[in-house]
């Protein structure tokens, strides 16, 4: 694999993924629930919040690159506000 250039911070994003997905199927399994409306008024489950919550997260990041530059820190604790904000009001 060393031709995909992995590196540490790399396989930790994606083995967090992965952790995410274990853990959402998991819940999903032992607690199921029914959708609700939110302020986008569309019904939503645990995993089209967690899919809202990481698809928000890249465009986050991806306009902190392109806006301010590489001090991803700062980008981060705005993913985490948001995805608080997603999974209780949407």
């Amino acid at each position: 694999m060393a031709w995909m250039a992995w590196t540490w911070p790399t396989a930790a994003f994606f083995l967090i993924i992965a952790a995410l997905l274990v853990v959402f199927t998991v819940l999903a399994i032992r607690y199921p629930e029914t959708p609700r409306v939110g302020v986008l008024r569309i019904e939503t489950t645990r995993g089209d919040r967690l899919f809202i919550t990481l698809l928000g997260s890249a465009f986050i990041n991806l306009a902190w690159l392109g806006l301010v530059g590489a001090n991803q820190p700062v980008a981060l604790i705005l993913c985490l506000i948001f995805a608080a904000a997603v999974f209780r009001w949407v």
